[in-house]
């Protein structure tokens, strides 16, 4: 997997299963459930952590205003960056 080889996911998954670990086991079990996702995230060069990034700082600067200022300010606090 450092390898970001998304091919072996299924081989790893497998070994994983059988190895013996309660919490690998589900671990990987886990990954089954969305395979493909999984699979993709490993092989494909695209990343949403951009996205992810953007998120974090718009749900911690909510937070810093809970209860002390309105949605306006808010907007304007995000589009001009300020924190």
């Amino acid at each position: 997997m450092e390898n970001k080889d998304g091919h072996c996911l299924k081989k790893w998954i497998i070994v994983a299963v059988k190895c013996g670990v309660p919490e690998l086991i589900s671990f990987a079990r886990g990954l089954l459930s969305d395979f493909e996702a999984t699979k993709n995230a490993l092989t494909l060069p695209w990343s949403n952590g951009q996205v992810e990034g953007q998120i974090n700082k718009l749900k911690t600067i909510k937070r810093q205003m809970y209860g002390r200022a309105s949605f306006a300010l808010l907007r304007k606090r995000l589009l001009l960056n300020i924190s």
